[in-house]
């Protein structure tokens, strides 16, 4: 039924996609699905454009991560062609705007405005992918799509990237490595981790910062002012790295840090590095939020460790038992390489990925019969 998917957005690439969008592609090709990639040169447009530069005869339209600008067209596009248009959107623009940024109030006029719009835009999709049961609940909730039309997918990794890497050995003289790596907004919880720090009396660590972002001019500032802790606690700040020399830095650490942030959108997602980091096989200690569900918890434990959002001191006190517990610590790394692959790797969630197009299209013809 699905033999070939039009992937459509201004800037669609195959090669080099957002990290969500490499592992689904990756997922489709190895599933024998061959995709091809439309970049329209005006995303609202892009459908009459289709009329000039015809694209290929396909059985799907595909609308990647935050490209909720490409809906509309490529919903003509596709109606035209009488195929289904598929929605993986990653993120609400309303969410982003109004509840993480602040950009607008709850209940301004341009607040009414963009809901209205991005419900419009949801609604065009015959099917919506979500990466969270915590986005699949507000996609229905606020935006309005109906339920049986959303399919929950993981973000998972790029398995040709990020692969198992034994953990370098942990001798007594060494500091534990702890690295964060992110873009420095809210979500992330930075000052909560900054906090943590100030505060960390246990082992030696090094902790590493990876990225660049509003908050990391204070997290550096704090952080420099803090020479008591030298001793203990040592701190570097890397700018943003090519997919490949993160993937090395993960290597290099012992404990990886999620997100710890306190916004709505906090407790809806998790972040790409967690399966980056389950995939090369580190352990991360992150927020214990509801995106954090059974996948995560029911098998391989000792993988994740999870402190309540916002609380330094629980972080403060769950690295001091990781970096305490040297030999556990390397089990920790075997058990998250373990839960990856049982949970997250290409295979389970390339066979529930084709599982689930397959039984709604054959619902929606069904009904169309």
């Amino acid at each position: 039924m699905l033999e070939h998917i039009l992937v459509w957005a201004r800037g669609a690439t195959l090669e080099n996609a957002y990290s969500r969008d490499r592992v689904v592609y990756r997922l489709l090709q190895q599933s024998g699905i061959r995709l091809s990639a439309f970049s329209p040169l005006i995303s609202a447009l892009g459908d009459i454009e289709t009329l000039v530069n015809r694209p290929p005869l396909v059985n799907a339209v595909w609308v990647p991560s935050f490209r909720q600008r490409d809906v509309a067209a490529a919903a003509r596009f596709a109606r035209r062609r009488g195929v289904p248009l598929i929605f993986d959107p990653l993120i609400s623009a309303y969410d982003k705007q109004v509840n993480e940024r602040k950009k607008f109030s709850p209940s301004s006029a341009a607040a009414a405005r963009l809901l209205a719009q991005e419900r419009a835009q949801f609604g065009l999709a015959d099917i919506v992918i979500a990466d969270t049961e915590g986005h699949a609940d507000y996609f229905h909730e606020v935006l309005g799509v109906l339920r049986d039309k959303i399919i929950v997918l993981p973000v998972g990794a790029d398995q040709s990237v990020f692969g198992f890497q034994p953990a370098r050995p942990l001798d007594k003289d060494r500091p534990v490595r702890v690295l964060f790596f992110g873009s420095f907004i809210g979500l992330h919880g930075v000052p909560t981790i900054i906090d943590a720090v100030r505060q960390y009396d246990g082992p030696p660590i090094d902790l590493h910062f990876i990225g660049a972002g509003p908050m990391r001019a204070d997290a550096e500032h704090a952080l420099t002012a803090m020479p008591a802790r030298t001793a203990i606690v040592s701190t570097c700040f890397e700018d943003w790295l090519d997919i490949h020399a993160l993937a090395s830095r993960i290597a290099d650490s012992d404990i990886v840090l999620g997100i710890f942030g306190t916004t709505g959108k906090a407790l809806r997602v998790v972040p790409n590095k967690v399966y980056q980091a389950l995939a090369v096989g580190r352990p991360v200690i992150t927020g214990d939020t509801p995106a954090f569900g059974e996948r995560f918890r029911t098998e391989f434990p000792s993988a994740l460790a999870f402190v309540p959002p916002g609380n330094a001191d629980a972080l403060r006190a769950q690295l001091v038992n990781w970096a305490t517990d040297r030999a556990l610590l390397e089990r920790r790394g075997h058990h998250a390489h373990q839960l990856f692959s049982a949970r997250f790797a290409e295979d389970p969630l390339r066979h529930q990925l084709v599982h689930d197009l397959y039984a709604i299209l054959q619902c929606m013809s069904q009904h169309t019969s």
